[in-house]
């Protein structure tokens, strides 16, 4: 039952995540691990240091892992991917808005909780901005992509049956979410995860016929 149970969850991140949690395959893995190091601590990722760090003439390093805003993006989105998995699996014992809500509220607890973000969000807000909420980042558009497959897992298990289509209702969630968690840069107030997740739980359970017949 056990062996089971542990199945079923691998099977939900794969389904909602089918990239899967292992570092991007487009950039070698000295050079992003060594931009991962680097974001960890705190520091700027400086392109010129890098290359350096890793042994690279820095055109080099441009063409194996794209500008400093492209390996951002793919380093964000990785630690992205292992807090998603994360709550995914955290959650598999719950179904319908109850589990929507759950992961949504674990991943911005992780991202409020995340000091490497705050102090990028803090040090360089423009570019943090961009590749934490851009709609050409990855990083939005794989939150997007993992959102959409959440729900449509629920819904094809019937636990959830909105009455407005997958993308748009993930659409509004991550602009609420967005509009929250980076409070303190885009409109000088406090970030509000609390509030986010209040609001977020409303509009499930409101959009979900399921909740309008119990």
């Amino acid at each position: 039952a056990c062996r089971r149970a542990n199945r079923a969850m691998t099977d939900d991140v794969g389904r909602v995540l089918p990239e899967g949690t292992g570092p991007p395959s487009t950039i070698p893995g000295p050079i992003f691990a060594a931009a991962v190091d680097t974001f960890v601590a705190g520091q700027r990722l400086d392109m010129r240091s890098l290359a350096r760090r890793v042994g690279v003439a820095r055109a080099t390093l441009y063409r194996r892992a794209g500008n400093r805003e492209q390996l951002l993006d793919q380093v964000l989105w990785w630690r992205a991917r292992l807090l998603l998995a994360d709550q995914v699996r955290a959650s598999a014992h719950l179904i319908g808005t109850d589990r929507l809500t759950a992961v949504i509220a674990g991943v911005l607890r992780g991202i409020g909780a995340d000091r490497p973000v705050r102090m990028f969000l803090e040090s360089d807000p423009e570019t943090a901005l961009r590749v934490m909420t851009g709609t050409s980042s990855t990083v939005h558009q794989g939150m997007a992509a993992v959102l959409e497959n959440l729900i449509d897992l629920e819904r094809g298990r019937g636990a959830f049956d909105a009455s407005l289509d997958t993308p748009t209702l993930a659409f509004a969630i991550i602009r609420v979410a967005d509009g929250f968690l980076y409070s303190d840069v885009i409109a000088d107030r406090a970030p509000g995860i609390d509030r986010a997740t209040t609001v977020i739980e409303a509009l499930l359970v409101g959009l979900d016929r399921r909740s309008a017949s119990l």
